[in-house]
């Protein structure tokens, strides 16, 4: 063969190929979820067919199909179904390389026309009768939002998603408020399994970890059904992720921005080290592992061993001046599925993202009993998150493998500068603060269709661990007596005389591993002559944590014949080596017996549950749930007064009557109890400072869980697919309410927890979400979207607790807002190219702490919040510019002491200011492409 006979060949061979590639190229995909009209439940099995071809597949087990590699143009396909009808839709268009989604509903046939009707659709129809249908089928009260939803909204991430959620307030992009109340009485699962805090003293998540476009869904239950984990009242946050993407792809993205009481601003901090740029220290703030241990110091230190241990403790005091940059964050993500001859199919992907800001709360302003103070707080955050999603689906079956990992690198300066009326000095104070947390998750799940009657099985394993490393918190207060103005003694002196856990250095480190499982069984069967549901589970969460705490420091030697001038020394030598060679400091260990501790808690639940229908427009979803919950938490060195070993068996029936008064209308009724846990922190007698709110935090191991008996009813219009009208009142009954509260029968604020056995919550909700072509039928009008969820409660709390000090016995509910405003306007250009929202919120004056005698209580001031967000789609949709600003009318985050008892905010009376400040506006420009 020659040469040119190979090159003929070789050239036609490739040009084979690449008219293959082309031709692949030119192909497009139709994906969606095939789900029952009544119950909204997902069908396994449903032959899908391309009409007038063979070609054709079954949905999977959780009643998804995509039908790959048609040409450009309209088809109809056929939906059919055993005991049900069989359904065609035409006019679905394929434009390659893109997917079209086309979720389908089925409705049962009946006994004359079985198997002989064939109910036809368009795909513009059967997409609207999917919407309504998802919109009215939930068993519960509940809002969501899918991933077609998501898809066209601006959103950047999970936080954004939740904002969109009626009757949800996001706040710092972690503390959810649902139906007025605060996160200590909502709960989260991710991809099926329980979401543990990241927040040491209380149960918070960063939902802006997980990108918007890898969430499948996202639905908030405002009611309780027996299948859903029971320690919640507000509203149980479920998200899913995606596993399996439709196509192949690459998405990048990259923003910046900047906060109007921040950037460009002078920039005081501590050293700062390149890995801090990447969320981790570089371990010099750490304790040494040769730093004397809590028995040597009990047992004395040799002057030897307290030389060598003032030289081993972290002393850098050093600060530095710079400008606060902008805020950058980066995001990518990675898609991959693979398709294989027989059906199955196996997907992954893959994120990664990063955000760094510099933010200064400045002049925030203290004023109130004893103190006239002001801060400056300097604060340099970064955050990484990281997740990996594998699926695999075969026959009948999915696994899936989800990962996620997030850490939150903050290290924070405070100076403060006003007058101690107490001590009657000026005062100086300074503190350095580095908190490190990590979150990670690892769960497997398998789905699994079982015999031919839609019957499933659903399992679970789960893995968490969650890390909060405080290094080095050290802080140091400078002391001047007005007295001496005029005299070589006025001057500020640093008081180091005496050490306490306000002035002290803390070394603290939380450790904590999660372990659940879990099992669910679905069976579809026939009662009453109705297709009805039976689905029983049992599932089991078992954690243990350690917590370790040190305050140490140097206390000065007030007998050294230097003493005087090294107090007088600037923050950057006063604990020079110099004056520790001098034996001007002697080295202690103030830790207490019960501010270290270890705890853990397994919990155990079983439920039965069933979905029944009563002819064609009753439906009551009922059961009952048990949980089995023990606690057990010992201080490090323990005690009869510290220790807690609780056990509870509580049983928690519920039940959900909906009845569709009209094809658009919804009227729904339920009853159910729940719980309210208290958090292992809020057990521990562990003693912390806290000193931005000059107080202790302590738990009270007495605490026990609180019970809740909750009732709705709720009127639903659906006026158009997308569209609701809808009216709410609720009311629950709280029994052994976990609130905290200002114990001060001493001299000093101590913030702990108390149960309050008489609570009594009503509360009415109002939800409205509209195209305002009902104005006029313009185009205009018809791509304008209104919504609004408007809540106003009524909390009441009788004090029968005997014992305790308490300015009032009756009050509002600690954390309970007496109204929550959330309103959006929402509308799309260019043929849905350029998108603009903007939200408002407001959330009324709450209680933050009960109050007790000297220390009344503290409250948290309203203020209005206005987002605004704006998104152009770009290069042929690939790219999207994003503008978004933030709390753009910037008011201040006020809490206050309510002296004069008017229910408002008075500074210039006698209510006295815990905290105010200005947080300021945020403004961030960010592009992202996929590829």
């Amino acid at each position: 063969m020659d040469l040119i006979t190979i090159l003929k060949k070789s050239a036609l061979v490739m040009l084979i190929s690449f008219l293959s590639i082309a031709a692949y190229a030119q192909t497009g995909k139709i994906s969606g979820t095939v789900t029952d009209k009544k119950t909204g439940e997902t069908l396994i099995g449903v032959s899908v067919k391309i009409k007038g071809t063979n070609k054709g597949l079954s949905t999977d087990v959780d009643g998804k199909y995509i039908l790959q590699s048609l040409a450009n143009g309209k088809y109809t396909l056929e939906f059919s179904y055993v005991g049900y009808q069989t359904k065609e839709v035409s006019d679905i268009e394929v434009k390659s390389p893109a997917t079209t989604s086309l979720n389908v509903i089925l409705s049962e046939a009946s006994g004359q026309n079985l198997g002989e009707v064939v109910v036809k659709a368009s795909f513009r129809q059967e997409s609207v009768n999917s919407l309504y249908a998802k919109q009215k089928n939930s068993s519960v009260i509940s809002d969501g939002v899918s991933s077609d939803q998501i898809r066209k909204s601006p959103d950047r991430n999970t936080s954004d998603v939740l904002k969109r959620v009626s009757g949800a307030t996001v706040q710092d992009n972690k503390f959810v408020v649902i139906r007025g109340l605060s996160d200590r009485y909502n709960n989260a699962t991710l991809d099926g399994a329980s979401l543990p805090s990241t927040e040491p003293n209380r149960k918070a998540f960063s939902f802006d970890i997980v990108p918007s476009n890898l969430v499948d869904n996202l639905v908030i239950s405002k009611t309780a059904t027996p299948d859903l984990p029971a320690d919640f009242t507000g509203g149980s946050i479920q998200i899913a992720t995606k596993d399996i993407p439709d196509n192949n792809f690459i998405s990048f993205g990259i923003g910046t921005g900047f906060n109007t009481e921040s950037t460009g601003k002078d920039f005081i901090s501590g050293t700062r080290n390149v890995s801090d740029y990447f969320g981790f220290d570089n371990g010099d703030r750490a304790l040494p592992s040769n730093f004397p241990s809590r028995n040597k110091f009990n047992n004395g230190l040799t002057a030897t061993e307290q030389a060598a241990g003032m030289r081993a403790l972290p002393r850098n005091w050093n600060t530095y001046n710079n400008t606060a940059l902008p805020t950058q964050n980066y995001q990518f993500t990675l898609g991959r599925v693979k398709d294989f001859k027989n059906t199955n199919r196996f997907g992954a992907l893959f994120s990664l993202t990063y955000r760094n800001s510099q933010t200064i709360n400045n002049d925030v302003i203290r004023d109130y009993v004893n103190v006239d103070y002001h801060d400056n707080i300097y604060r340099f955050s970064t955050s990484l998150g990281a997740l990996a999603n594998f699926a695999y689906t075969y026959g009948k079956s999915k696994i899936t493998f989800k990962n996620i990992y997030n850490r939150n690198y903050d290290d924070s300066y405070l100076t403060r500068t006003g007058f101690n009326f107490d001590r009657n000095r000026d005062t100086r104070y300074f503190a350095f603060d580095l908190l490190q947390k990590s979150l990670f998750k690892s769960t497997i799940e398998g789905n699994h269709a079982l015999g031919e009657n839609n019957a499933k099985l659903n399992w679970s394993v789960s893995y968490a661990n969650i890390l909060n490393d405080q290094p080095d918190q050290k802080k140091v207060s400078y002391q001047r007596n007005p007295a001496d103005i005029g005299t070589d003694n006025y001057a500020y002196v640093a008081s180091t005389g005496t050490l306490s856990k306000e002035n002290s250095t803390l070394f603290s480190k939380l450790y904590e591993n999660n372990y659940s499982g879990g099992a669910n069984y679905t069976l579809p069967l026939k009662m009453f002559g109705q297709l009805a549901t039976f689905k029983t589970g049992l599932t089991s969460i078992y954690r243990e944590r350690t917590f370790d705490a040190r305050f140490v420091g140097l206390r000065a030697n007030t007998a050294a014949a230097n003493a005087d001038a090294i107090a007088r020394r600037p923050l950057s030598t006063l604990y020079a080596a110099d004056a520790i060679n001098s034996g001007a400091y002697f080295l202690d260990d103030i830790s207490g017996d019960a501010d270290s501790y270890t705890a853990n808690s397994i919990t155990n639940a079983g439920y039965l549950m069933l979905d029944n229908k009563f002819g064609e427009k009753s439906r009551l979803v009922w059961g009952v749930r048990v949980e089995q919950f023990n606690v057990k938490l010992d201080a490090k060195v323990p005690s009869p007064q510290t220790s807690v070993d609780d056990n509870y068996v509580d049983v928690l029936p519920s039940a959900n009557y909906t009845y569709s008064l009209t094809p658009k209308i919804n009227l729904r009724a339920s009853y159910y109890r729940t719980l309210a846990r208290p958090e292992f922190r809020e057990l521990a007698s562990s003693a912390i400072y806290d000193y931005e709110l000059l107080s202790l935090q302590q738990g009270n191991p007495n605490l026990k869980e609180a019970k809740i008996d909750n009732a709705d009813i709720r009127f639903e219009l659906y006026p158009q697919a997308g569209q609701i009208i809808s009216v709410s009142a609720f009311y629950k009954k709280f029994h052994n309410a976990i609130e905290s509260y200002n114990q001060d029968s001493g001299s000093s604020r101590i913030v702990t927890y108390i149960n309050s056995d008489n609570v009594n919550v009503y509360g009415v909700e109002f939800e409205f979400r509209k195209s305002l072509d009902f104005i006029s039928k313009t185009d205009f009008l018809k791509k304008t979207t209104f919504y609004t969820n408007l809540s106003f409660i009524k909390s009441k709390v009788e004090i029968n607790n005997s014992g305790i000090n308490l300015l009032r016995t009756e009050r509002p509910m600690v954390g309970q807002a007496p109204y929550i405003i959330n309103a959006g306007l929402q509308h799309s250009f260019l043929n849905d190219k350029l998108n603009f929202n903007a939200l408002y919120n407001r959330v009324g004056r709450r209680l933050i702490v009960a109050g007790g005698v000297f220390f009344p209580e503290i409250w948290d001031v309203p203020r209005d919040v206005i987002d605004l967000q704006l998104a152009l789609k770009v290069l042929k949709n690939k790219g999207e510019i994003k503008f978004n600003a933030g709390d753009i009318l910037n008011q201040r985050l006020t809490q206050y002491y309510d002296r004069d008892l008017n229910d408002q905010y008075n500074p210039g009376s006698t209510d006295e200011t815990i905290s105010s400040y200005k947080p300021g506006g945020n403004y961030s420009l960010s592009f992202s492409y996929t590829f």
